[in-house]
């Protein structure tokens, strides 16, 4: 298992940016894909945007497709996302996702995460 500690949420203004970041315990060779979900006040647990680690191959909910960027570091098994042109349904606690190497590079529900961040709280006024 991998532990994966986040910073960088807040509170900010609608339009406003914010970069999240992730870094994970495990080395870069036993990462398969990292990512991010978020879960909002009363709604379940919800894909954002992954990342293969190798590949760097991206996929986006199609809610934050032109909005965020999701990069990673490899040699600090970092991933970023930056969120552009945030708005108040962006609003909840986001979560960075883990999923180890030499399994599927899947990640699209919880089921696929090997390892869990704690969250960090976006709120997004209008």
């Amino acid at each position: 298992q991998a532990q994966l500690v986040e910073s960088g949420g807040g509170l900010v203004q609608a339009g406003a940016s914010l970069r999240l970041s992730c870094v994970s315990s495990r080395p870069s060779s036993s990462t398969g894909v990292m990512g991010w979900f978020r879960q909002g006040p009363g709604k379940e647990r919800e894909k954002v945007a992954a990342i293969t680690w190798n590949r760097g191959s991206t996929t986006y909910a199609d809610s934050v497709k032109g909005r965020f960027t999701i990069s990673r570091d490899y040699g600090k098994t970092t991933v970023y996302l930056q969120m552009d042109g945030l708005k108040p349904e962006d609003t909840g606690v986001y979560y960075c996702a883990w999923r180890r190497a030499y399994r599927s590079l899947v990640l699209t529900t919880p089921t696929d995460v090997d390892a869990w961040g704690q969250g960090t709280q976006v709120t997004v006024s209008s």
